[in-house]
């Protein structure tokens, strides 16, 4: 990112402007001087999001947790102030599942913050019975894909005003087993499964990155559009994973693979601060599968990429939602 007028931007680590360095592998100890932006993490009490906020936090950013449950939030941003106690973070709700949540966290935001330089989209739901959110939506699509477009939507004059803002949107590479049958897309007719309605949702994060970062570059804006993946990670999702029976089949996989929240958070750092990074980029992990490891550029499936999809969900998401990007 660009230094602000006026700021002198300082690594905390000496390397090179915060790339990779030669050879060797992206960290947080990569992340730069970041005084003077802000930073936004929905889903920030727990998992790879809080891990995250607490990076930005270390690395003097002022950073909101987004979270639904505000306790939980209270108490993961008092858990913050121990850890790193020269941050500075904020709490605000939000309800992805409740669209009169996000434009209420919107304008709230709006009116303290005159600037957004980073917005990570990393909350999200999944291995749930089929439900519906606030507003009749399949909760999964809703929450995972819906709520982000519209807070996004909501804060984009913030984000387009602020120079190179960036959009991180967490997905999975559950997306390659996800299809976007647009006279269904909520599962009313039937076939619901919830890893099915997942890896839909998580196709829909990928596709909405794409094209947002068509569109920005058609507007010739400077904002940054990335998606990125954790890989496999010991977080809440997990645990949730080894209720289900397949999960508890699973469970001793699970644990020999999974990786620390810490490190699953490294992509979601690494798309939100590196210099190097460059609009519609992906990245996640460089081990076997995209399992675990340091974060690198990776690739998804033909269909993220289909642009008459992305552009059809572009549109079908904005009437769903009421919320129209003014690009």
């Amino acid at each position: 990112m660009p230094e602000p007028a006026g700021w002198s931007y300082r690594y905390q680590v000496s390397n090179g402007g915060g790339a990779v360095k030669n050879g060797s592998a992206w960290t947080a100890a990569d992340v730069p001087d970041l005084r003077g932006r802000v930073v936004v993490v929905t889903g920030a009490n727990s998992g790879i999001g809080f891990e995250s906020a607490r990076v930005f936090a270390r690395a003097r950013a002022h950073t909101i947790l987004a979270c639904r449950n505000t306790v939980t939030g209270e108490k993961a941003r008092e858990r913050l102030a121990r850890m790193e106690p020269e941050g500075s973070t904020e709490v605000l709700p939000i309800d992805l599942a409740n669209l009169e949540s996000v434009q209420g966290f919107a304008g709230e935001f709006t009116r303290r913050h005159d600037r957004l330089d980073v917005l990570v989209n990393n909350a999200g739901v999944t291995f749930i019975p089929h439900e519906r959110t606030v507003d009749g939506f399949e909760r999964q699509f809703g929450t995972n894909h819906l709520g982000h477009f519209a807070l996004t939507g909501r804060l984009f004059g913030r984000l387009a005003s602020t120079p190179s803002a960036r959009v991180v949107t967490v997905t999975s590479p559950a997306e390659r087993g996800g299809t976007m049958d647009f006279d269904d897309l909520m599962y009313d007719r039937g076939g619901y499964a919830t890893m099915r309605a997942y890896e839909r949702s998580k196709l829909a994060n990928l596709l909405f990155t794409y094209e947002l970062h068509r569109r920005v570059t058609q507007a010739d804006l400077d904002t940054l559009s990335l998606a990125v993946h954790p890989g496999v990670a010991a977080t809440n999702m997990g645990r949730r994973l080894e209720e289900k029976w397949y999960g508890r089949l699973l469970s001793p996989i699970h644990g020999l693979i999974a990786q620390s929240a810490t490190m699953g958070a490294l992509p979601t750092l690494r798309a939100a601060t590196d210099l190097r990074v460059t609009s519609g980029e992906y990245y996640g992990p460089d081990g076997f599968r995209q399992m675990r490891g340091y974060p690198v550029r990776v690739e998804s499936s033909p269909a993220s990429h289909d642009p008459d999809t992305a552009r059809r969900l572009w549109l079908v998401s904005g009437e769903l939602t009421g919320v129209r990007f003014p690009i």
